[in-house]
């Protein structure tokens, strides 16, 4: 692996988009971060302000009216907008998830039909994989979908789901043949006004309050048949060829989030004093601000590597071990998150574990990217049978 291991260092380009991106965070969705999280609402001033600087699905391929980026810096967007509020990173970051099946597998009809609203910024895209009995066993999926002449007739329930109720197109997985299990699965196109398509109550949970997750109830649901993505029983295979790329994402979340912790940290314990000095005069203070950053810059060469293969497969590459760098940047970008913002409630001490103050959410945000587009337990076992 040491030998096949390249520092991927952003071009000039990346660095200019990354300047750009900092700067529109910081002014139009950071004075907004704290008011979504308080009150659990949806961040529109963060998605109006992406799409008006055409920001919220930079990955959409120029054909269908994108911007073509490739895979790092769709990586940076997440990153500089995770570093201000974890919540809005989830619109770029989603609208990816939920449509890359349709860019990896759909026919060029599908995909001019889908993505290029996307790419205008007057659709959402989310992706509905996971359901009340098949989490980390995704392959025990119930959702059924039935051939009907032209059209399927979609039954059943998606959980966890992203961004629902806002997006305004869902990547369906649904088995169309039980005995062929994983094999018989498929994927469709569901859109939200489609009859038979609801959602459940928003969850209330412990962190990107701001990002909606709700279930999809599908009762009945009858669509078209085009809306099929790719072959019949191809949908798992799209299904774990998307989280590959998309893992990359959730590395990329992380790390603005534990960024954002350390560059606050960084801030504080200049301007705190005790014992008549700034506790960043002190060692043990010093210390634990380096390891921070450590582990920032190690999760962030790790998540750069992986988007790099991320583009030398979608250009064609079939000798990227993707799989095993994809679950490695996610997994350890994650776990480093976690630990950066929680010793950054640390350095801030009784006021970290205020909301008056950034880093409580930042360590209540991070704590998701350990979990979902796979637990951190499940990309071990990934990493293990995918060793380069």
């Amino acid at each position: 692996m040491a030998s096949d291991f390249d520092l991927y260092r952003p071009s000039e380009e990346h660095e200019m988009l990354r300047d750009s991106v900092r700067a529109l965070a910081e002014a139009k969705i950071a004075p907004h971060a704290a008011e979504v999280d308080e009150e659990a609402r949806f961040p529109q001033e963060a998605r109006d302000a992406l799409v008006a600087n055409d920001l919220h699905a930079v990955h959409v391929p120029e054909t269908y009216g994108g911007a073509g980026a490739d895979a790092l810096a769709t990586v940076i967007v997440i990153e500089e907008v995770a570093r201000v509020c974890g919540s809005s990173s989830l619109i770029p970051a989603v609208n990816k998830l939920g449509s890359l099946p349709v860019i990896l597998s759909a026919s060029e009809e599908l995909k001019k039909r889908y993505l290029t609203p996307l790419a205008k910024g007057d659709a959402m895209f989310s992706y509905c994989l996971s359901e009340p009995d098949a989490g980390s066993d995704a392959g025990g999926m119930k959702t059924k979908a039935v051939r009907d002449g032209d059209h399927w007739v979609l039954d059943g329930v998606k959980r966890w789901i992203t961004n629902a109720g806002v997006s305004d197109y869902y990547t369906v997985m649904a088995v169309t043949d039980a005995e062929k299990r994983t094999k018989g699965i498929s994927a469709f196109v569901v859109e939200k006004d489609d009859p038979g398509v609801s959602f459940g109550a928003p969850e209330k949970k412990l962190g990107i309050k701001g990002s909606p997750t709700r279930e999809v109830y599908l009762d009945k649901v009858r669509i078209p048949a085009d809306r099929m993505i790719g072959a019949e029983g191809s949908g798992f295979a799209t299904a774990m060829k998307t989280l590959d790329h998309t893992r990359i994402t959730i590395a990329a979340q992380a790390l603005g989030i534990a960024q954002g912790a350390l560059d606050y940290a960084k801030g504080y314990v200049q301007e705190r004093k005790q014992f008549g000095k700034p506790i960043g005069d002190f060692q043990g203070v010093q210390f634990m601000l380096a390891d921070m950053a450590m582990k920032i810059e190690a999760a962030r060469q790790l998540t750069y590597a992986a988007a790099a293969r991320s583009e030398r497969v979608s250009e064609g590459s079939e000798k990227e071990d993707l799989t095993f760098f994809g679950a490695a940047a996610k997994c350890y970008a994650s776990d480093a998150a976690m630990e950066i913002t929680t010793d950054a409630v640390q350095l801030l001490g009784g006021y970290g574990y205020t909301r008056d103050y950034p880093v409580e959410r930042m360590m209540r945000d991070a704590k998701i990217t350990q979990i979902y587009e796979g637990t951190n337990q499940v990309q071990r076992i990934v990493m293990a049978r995918n060793l380069p």
